[in-house]
Parts: structure tokens; C-alpha cells; sequence
């Protein structure tokens, strides 16, 4: 094989492991967000409380996905 031919498969690699990568944050932040605000609907009185538990976990969330982002570059 030509080394221009690997560098394109190795390239095409790190493209479909970033999409990989990126199903598990989405699929979290559905269900995260699909259960706060069916958290909300059945208790009402904490529904600030509930939301901001929602971020810090969005916030988690979102961390492992730039990690999956960052480590795509890296692990060349």
C-alpha cells in the first residue's frame, strides 16, 4: 500500500471514532434532559433545584465529548 493511501484511512478513521464519540453525549443528554423535565412535571416546587442539577450534568456530558473531540487530534 501507498503511505498517501494509510494517511487517508487512518484520516477516515479518526472521523468515524468522532462520530462514535459523539452518539454517547447525545444520547445522555436526551434521556438527562427528557428526565428533568419529567421531574419537573411531577414536582413543580423543584423545578430550579432540578434545573440546575441539569446543567452540572450537561456540563459533564459535553466534557466527555470534547474529550472524544481532543483525543480524535491527539491519538493521530
Amino acid at each position: 500500500m501507498d503511505i498517501v493511501t494509510l494517511a487517508e484511512v487512518a484520516g477516515n478513521l479518526n472521523v468515524v471514532g468522532y462520530g462514535l464519540a459523539a452518539i454517547g453525549p447525545g444520547v445522555g443528554l436526551g434521556i438527562l434532559i427528557g428526565k428533568t423535565i419529567e421531574s419537573t412535571a411531577r414536582q413543580p416546587e423543584l423545578g430550579g433545584r432540578l434545573q440546575t442539577l441539569m446543567f452540572l450534568g450537561l456540563a459533564f456530558v459535553e466534557v466527555l465529548a470534547l474529550l472524544g473531540f481532543a483525543l480524535a487530534f491527539v491519538l493521530k
